[in-house]
């Protein structure tokens, strides 16, 4: 059954400026700027006072849906300008020391179960890795390309065909921030 006109609005936070042109919504705040384009083409974006309006005209499940995923899609962009977004990984290294630094846009694992060739994990853009000891701190303000960095790195030290309980070694995502 189609739905003549759905509607579903989010509230913009205080101190985050937005702007929309034609399919791609621009946010402004203090962490820093962020962009998305919305691509489906049943559904409209509308910016009215302080709210912004999500509008599928003769909706169906699908629209439904799509409705709910761009509003937590735009939630993110508010989380990410106002507060950020950090994931928290842990070094473990039980049978080889590993060394793991950060050179550009990569995070380098030198000496991994004792391997000669470092493996390398790509940082995305417009995200930060920092060293700590045995913690590695991936933050941003765009929360796919945090969380992709943070898999990036997890991913470079994934052994298949080893079991995990006994052979601990490689780095973990141990916490992610929530909004």
């Amino acid at each position: 059954m189609k739905i003549k006109e759905l509607k579903k609005e989010i509230e913009i936070p205080e101190g985050v400026e937005v702007k929309i042109n034609s399919k791609t919504l621009f946010v402004n705040g203090p962490k820093g700027e962020n962009s998305r384009t919305f691509h489906y083409p049943k559904l409209e974006l509308a910016h009215q006072g302080n709210k912004i309006l999500l509008i599928g005209r003769n909706a169906t499940k699908k629209e439904k849906t799509m409705i709910g995923t761009y509003a937590a899609h735009i939630k993110n962009l508010f989380a990410g300008v106002k507060n950020g977004f950090d994931y928290r990984l842990k070094i473990c290294s039980g049978h080889f020391p590993m060394t793991v630094a950060v050179e550009r846009n990569k995070v380098m694992i030198n000496n991994f179960m004792g391997e000669k060739i470092p493996r390398s994990a790509k940082i995305l853009i417009g995200v930060n890795v920092k060293v700590d000891g045995d913690m590695i701190t991936v933050s941003g303000f765009d929360r796919e390309k945090v969380g992709q960095s943070a898999a990036n790195i997890e991913l470079s030290t994934r052994r298949p065909g080893f079991d995990k309980r006994i052979f601990q070694d490689g780095c973990y995502i141990v916490s992610k921030s929530r909004q």
